[in-house]
């Protein structure tokens, strides 16, 4: 029987590690309401023996919002994905996807897709821990193994676990000699593996990661996939988001402008500033606002400046906003000088 898909999983925003925090998630909300977004990854440790409101605080207006984990061990993921459900998450999701030689000695991430019984047992136990989704996000292979048969037998198993959504991110992870970014640009794209996973496990809900770079690109694959996963992209070049609702959620809202999707988060930084968050944190997000746009690169620089940024506040925000181009002026006209 053919599952009903979450339609909020049509387009995802990836968990990208340093990049995907809190702060990033509460622009991105500006730019897109349905976008489902996810944190970055969070060892099960850090969870269960670290600053749990660290890791763990958002904004409720960031829902639909998924926690990612890294580790292994059943019962502590278990733990976890209880914990993810009762701080008010919508998903909890395992990652067996990330190539770094940091993850693979803890034995989790990509290196988990040689062990498929150990993924089933880590489902399982989130499954029965807790009642919100548990996902899936890893490669098409690991080094040499390409072909289609292992990645099939892969999902098919952890399928008979519980898991019915997974995240392809369509390369292969080569797990000695790549760094984690020549991990995302060297092993070559293979996106007929997912539309033939698709095809072939048709009851599941599957979303496609890697190399998209635009709405043309994504919609291209949603003939194919129930939904796509963006990453870089997204975050460099943040107004591509307020599409997103329109392309893919049939809704009519959007920013009305770069300017007004920013000054709607001056009460947001302003309160954590005077929580003490300085405001380098914040602004590294926002850089790609502007991008294409006549000024962009003034924009990023006054917002990088580390003299600039000491000490600042909203005020630097506003003053960098000022000297862009009226709101007024067509979001699409010129290009960046």
């Amino acid at each position: 029987m053919t599952l009903a898909l979450t339609p909020s999983r049509r387009f995802c925003i990836a968990p990208m590690l340093d990049w995907t925090d809190r702060h990033y998630r509460r622009f991105a909300r500006e730019l897109s309401r349905h976008a489902w977004l996810y944190t970055e990854m969070v060892n099960s440790g850090a969870i269960l023996h670290g600053d749990k409101l660290r890791h763990l605080r958002f904004d409720e207006v960031e829902n639909p919002l998924a926690l990612q984990l890294g580790g292994s061990e059943p019962a502590d993921l278990a733990r976890c994905a209880k914990i993810a459900e009762d701080w008010g998450y919508d998903e909890v999701n395992l990652n067996v996807g990330c190539p770094s030689e940091r993850v693979q000695s803890g034995s989790f991430g990509a290196c988990l897709m040689l062990e498929p019984t150990l993924v089933s047992d880590c489902v399982k136990a989130m499954r029965d821990a807790c009642g919100i989704d548990v996902t899936i996000k890893h490669r098409i292979g690991i080094d040499a193994v390409e072909d289609y048969g292992f990645l099939l037998n892969f999902v098919a198993e952890v399928h008979e676990a519980g898991c019915n959504t997974f995240i392809v991110h369509a390369r292969n992870a080569i797990l000695k000699g790549l760094s984690p970014k020549e991990n995302r640009e060297i092993p070559p794209l293979k996106y007929d593996y997912v539309y033939r996973l698709k095809r072939d496990l048709p009851q599941l809900e599957i979303i496609i990661n890697g190399g998209i770079a635009d709405h043309a690109a994504a919609q291209q694959h949603l003939q194919h996939v129930d939904g796509v996963m963006v990453g870089r992209e997204a975050y460099h070049n943040a107004w591509m988001l307020a599409e997103v609702d329109r392309l893919y959620y049939g809704s009519d809202w959007q920013p009305e402008s770069r300017h007004a999707a920013m000054r709607a988060l001056r009460s947001y930084v302003e309160a954590e500033l005077a929580d003490g968050l300085p405001l380098r944190l914040f602004t590294r997000h926002i850089l790609g606002l502007f991008q294409g746009m006549p000024g962009a690169r003034q924009w990023r620089r006054t917002l990088s400046d580390a003299k600039l940024l000491k000490d600042a506040g909203w005020p630097l925000i506003e003053a960098a906003l000022t000297e862009m181009r009226p709101a007024a002026v067509t979001e699409q006209e010129g290009s960046e000088p």
